[in-house]
């Protein structure tokens, strides 16, 4: 089931519902890509068709963000949880061990895709990642030649938004992987370079707030999730009057 928030169609799914709608999309026959959009993502797609329509072209689009899912509340079309990216990403890794398909590592700094590499193979023995490339590219065409020649069943595109989801609209079908997602800073989570909020600020929605404390120059990012919040207040009194 989709849910529409500000235009961006949702699916409502638990985390689980997730992996099992990731492992039914793979046994199929055409590539596809997936979006993990938070607020700010959303909140920018409301000023850019272009983006807005890549998001609507994802096969799977799994809201990453406590905002997200409270714009849901707000809007009376509550979405069943929040499905962070980091995550689903982990769990996906178990998922390709149990079906033995390859993986490949797109993006963040030099070094950073192989150390996340080795945390990903630790904690999932068997894991085939079959190659690895940072983000720091002017020029597309080397680095799909090389993705190309492993041919990996997956592909994580860590390239930050919106630069991570036009790269997989527009090399979609040209890159030979079934599935790409689109992951942000996720690489740099695996890796250890940048830490997680712990447990309990992540169960209460306080993962954002701990993102700010660490990296203060996030304000003017983080700025965007009043705004995107106020705009679904004046969408949902426009929608009664």
């Amino acid at each position: 089931m989709k849910i529409d928030i500000m235009g961006v169609p949702f699916d409502n799914v638990t985390m689980d519902e997730a992996i099992a709608r990731a492992k039914e999309l793979l046994s199929g026959g055409e590539p596809f890509y997936c979006v993990t959009p938070n607020s700010e993502i959303v909140y920018e797609a409301m000023h850019s068709e272009e983006l807005l329509t890549v998001l609507r072209g994802a096969a799977l689009v799994l809201p990453d963000g406590a905002g997200v899912v409270l714009a849901s509340k707000i809007l009376k079309t509550p979405l069943t949880q929040k499905v962070a990216g980091v995550d689903f990403a982990d769990r996906l890794l178990s998922l390709l061990v149990e079906e033995g398909r390859s993986l490949y590592l797109l993006g963040s700094a030099p070094g950073i895709a192989e150390q996340a590499a080795e945390v990903m193979r630790d904690r999932h023995p068997g894991l085939d990642i079959c190659g690895t490339a940072d983000g720091y590219f002017k020029d597309a065409a080397p680095v799909i030649e090389k993705i190309n020649a492993l041919s990996p069943d997956v592909l994580f595109v860590c390239l930050g938004a919106p630069k991570q989801e036009f790269f997989m609209r527009d090399h979609l079908g040209e890159i030979h992987a079934k599935m790409m997602i689109g992951l942000g800073g996720s690489l740099d989570s695996f890796a250890g370079t940048v830490k997680r909020a712990p447990k309990w600020m992540i169960r209460l929605n306080l993962e954002w707030f701990y993102r700010l404390i660490k990296q203060p120059s996030r304000l003017g990012r983080m700025m965007r999730l009043p705004k995107f919040i106020h705009a679904v207040l004046a969408n949902k009194r426009k929608c009664k009057s």
